[in-house]
């Protein structure tokens, strides 16, 4: 596809107002006045002009899969009714606390103060609290992106923007419900009404230690991966991933693009088995053929130990042992083998518990007053959905019910699920 030439933004601009769309698969917006000069559409491209064979630059789904976007706005007056109805002197109140500053924690950060210009809020969370999109860490490497670069906003200047405090580098300990309070690693926070967006963390398993295995799931994590085969500088390292699911698969891809030795390790015999149909799966084999990946389906983990020094081929080598006997000699090991919803803070606060915390559909109310929940760490009539496009939704239903504003229940939606195998793509 040819880039699109800039065109005259003063002229376009005159005819109707620029328009903004967004992406059902992961909540990219595309915004006609900015363009998106990354993947070739100047400044002032139209959506109706882009080719239809562009595709999402976060996720990869088609065009089609845009729709129009009208972000929520209310007036100031409207913003100071809602605060003067449920918060008189919201100076003096504890407001709401946050856990967590994935997507899903600065979300509901926005989507609280585009509906109250005054209320306290404070997030929480063990991270930096910088802003970035999460679908970019299986593909930074194919696309040569520096981690330093996938960060679009420090979580300090979100916070100054959104006017909201930000603890980061800061553990949520306990939850009080009777007095309604946050015990955190940096003391103990008041809440009016407190909303779990902690997300979900890579499963733990005892033969697969943390003190020898890379566990992939946000920022941070992948930032201090990379480092890592930063130092050993330019050659290709031998990595070997457990868990051949979506986020596996993906960097596998990742990495074997570039250049390093891949070995891909399942309890399944294909790749991304409950995805791909058997046709499908062979089909993305094929398209690995020529990449340093090696795939090896139907194994159990049994043991991962570290090689001695003396006999290692090289320092700091790992053995993977399998259930069967046999034994892969690694560099790096990256543990993908399913997520799960971490339970402290719920099982502290005594709330409904059903394969992640259990909120109602309508309002993800928890079992508990006061207490909201989104994203990842949620579950409905024991059904997870961890995927980036209810998230806004999810905001804007929390939003409501806090302020006690009338909003659209939400509803879970089916939505194309892009797995990004850039070898071989597929949309579900």
């Amino acid at each position: 596809m040819s880039a699109i030439t800039k065109v005259d933004l003063a002229g376009a601009a005159a005819t109707r107002p620029w328009e903004v769309f967004i992406c059902r698969a992961c909540g990219l917006l595309y915004d006609e006045a900015k363009g998106d000069v990354d993947s070739g559409l100047a400044p002032g491209t139209r959506f109706a002009d882009i080719p239809d064979d562009w595709a999402c630059p976060l996720c990869g789904v088609s065009k089609s899969e845009f729709e129009p976007y009208v972000e929520q706005e209310l007036t100031r007056t409207a913003k100071k009714s809602a605060a003067t109805t449920t918060h008189a002197g919201a100076r003096h109140m504890a407001g709401t606390v946050i856990v967590g500053a994935g997507r899903a924690g600065w979300q509901m950060a926005q989507a609280l103060r585009a509906r109250d210009a005054d209320m306290p809020i404070t997030i929480v969370t063990a991270c930096n609290g910088d802003v970035y999109d999460k679908p970019l860490l299986s593909v930074a490497m194919a696309r040569g992106i520096a981690p330093a670069k996938l960060a679009r906003e420090l979580g300090v200047d979100a916070a100054r923007r959104l006017k909201v405090k930000l603890l980061a580098n800061t553990q949520a300990v306990r939850i009080t419900a009777s007095s309604r309070q946050l015990r955190t690693s940096r003391g103990t926070l008041r809440y009016q009404h407190l909303v779990l967006a902690h997300g979900a963390e890579a499963r733990s398993l005892p033969q697969l230690p943390d003190t020898l295995c890379w566990r992939i799931n946000h920022l941070q994590a992948y930032a201090k991966f990379r480092a890592a085969l930063d130092a050993k500088g330019s050659a290709p390292q031998r990595i070997a991933i457990v868990g051949a699911g979506l986020i596996g698969s993906e960097l596998a891809n990742d990495l074997a693009l570039a250049g390093h030795q891949i070995t891909l390790l399942d309890l399944a015999a294909r790749p991304l088995a409950s995805c791909l149909s058997e046709a499908q799966s062979q089909q993305l084999l094929a398209a690995w053929a020529a990449l340093p990946l090696l795939f090896v389906g139907g194994v159990e983990i049994s043991e991962v130990s570290q090689v001695p020094a003396i006999a290692a081929n090289a320092p700091g080598s790992k053995q993977i042992t399998t259930t069967t006997g046999q034994q892969f000699t690694v560099d790096h090991i990256i543990v993908a083998a399913g997520l799960q919803t971490p339970n402290q803070l719920a099982l502290s606060a005594g709330l409904a518990w059903n394969n992640g915390i259990d909120v109602q559909a309508a309002t993800l109310a928890t079992s508990v007053a006061g207490i909201h929940a989104l994203g990842d760490c949620i579950a409905i009539d024991g059904q997870v959905s961890r995927y980036i496009e209810p998230i806004g939704r999810q905001a804007q239903t929390v939003a409501a019910s806090i302020l006690g504003q009338a909003a659209t229940p939400f509803v879970q939606t089916r939505v194309p699920l892009r797995v990004k195998t850039t070898s071989l793509p597929f949309t579900l």
